[in-house]
């Protein structure tokens, strides 16, 4: 593959022709034929929740394909020469910048055309874990008075609040019915510029996948609407969009790193948070340990139950796609919070 050979003035022409009828058959590629052979827009997505954008606006007009298996932990993964190198064939590509360094440098080497940061379709928000590694107040309707807690680790401080500056803000936006569909109405659109002749079908699929996820934040407003405690503990800060929605406090183990350990102070910390706040739950998550989360539970007298920040779905997963696992999430939050 990489031994260059001479060949003939013939053969030269012949390929050069070649490649020009490959491209002309590939309008909006940024050179990735190999994946467009059956006519369909050639899609590679970072991980799951862009993943699902691009296969529900896309419908049968794509072939998606995604950097980050199930069952990866997306913040730590590490791409493959191959993948690196298939990135640079896509037609599009859709990822989360700041979310996961290894693609993001991938990104920027492939030097695809249509290539969406899904950060830059919405706003991305600061939810305090650059002060003490989880979120306070900001949330609607209600000021949250609590004092800063000092006794946490300035180590932890130092890694959250890199991990949030990479993109600006906190990047879990997925987990906000109203920022995604913010996100999903740009996809459309950016569908439509990269394949203008399907563009109908992928503006028709985004208005219809945006409609859906107004159902599901009205969902999430009736049942969390009247709870007996707003406080819920979570194993890593990946609900603060979630939480500032819906009027909660989240309070997480480990910041915004799920794999990052916590200070003896902030499981302290954690502890008489959860008693003061009548919290009866510690939610920990299907793709990073759940030692902590039980550890803290224990020590505490308190239930453990499973909230999914939906960055790939397993056999483990509380349901096959983003709205079932979503769906799941409300429920496990209203019987955690005590909703009435």
């Amino acid at each position: 593959m990489n031994v260059r050979r001479p060949i003939s003035t013939t053969a030269a022409a012949g390929a050069a022709l070649l490649g020009l009828v490959t491209l002309s058959a590939c309008s909006g590629s940024s050179g990735g034929a190999e994946g467009n052979k059956d006519g369909k827009l050639d899609v590679v997505a970072s991980f799951y929740p862009m993943q699902y954008l691009a296969e529900r606006i896309g419908g049968d007009e794509v072939s998606v394909t995604t950097l980050t298996k199930p069952g990866v932990e997306p913040h730590d993964l590490e791409l493959k020469t191959r993948q690196i190198a298939d990135l640079g064939k896509a037609d599009y590509i859709l990822y989360l910048k700041g979310l996961q360094p290894a693609v993001d440098d991938a990104v920027k080497q492939a030097g695809v055309a249509n290539t969406v940061d899904a950060a830059t379709l919405t706003t991305l928000e600061s939810h305090g874990t650059t002060v003490d590694g989880h979120d306070h107040g900001a949330h609607e309707g209600e000021a949250h008075a609590e004092e800063p807690h000092a006794e946490e680790s300035h180590a932890q401080e130092s890694h959250d609040h890199a991990h949030e500056t990479e993109a600006g803000g906190d990047p879990h936006v997925w987990l906000d019915p109203v920022k995604y569909a913010e996100v999903a109405k740009g996809v459309g659109d950016s569908l439509a510029k990269a394949d203008p002749e399907n563009a109908a079908t992928y503006r028709k699929n985004a208005d219809e996948l945006v409609k859906e996820l107004g159902g599901l934040d009205t969902a999430f407003r009736q049942g969390l609407k009247n709870t007996t405690t707003r406080t819920f503990i979570s194993t890593h800060s990946a609900f603060g969009y979630l939480a500032e929605r819906y009027g909660l406090d989240q309070e997480s183990i480990s910041g915004l790193d799920p794999e990052s350990e916590p200070s003896p102070a902030r499981i302290k910390e954690l502890q008489a948070i959860a008693k003061q706040d009548k919290v009866t739950t510690v939610f920990f998550e299907t793709l990073a340990s759940d030692r902590t989360a039980k550890t803290l539970a224990a020590d505490t007298g308190l239930k453990t139950d499973v909230l999914d920040p939906l960055e790939g779905i397993t056999d483990r997963s509380r349901g096959a796609d983003y709205l079932e696992v979503m769906r799941a999430n409300l429920a496990a939050l209203q019987k955690a919070l005590g909703a009435k």
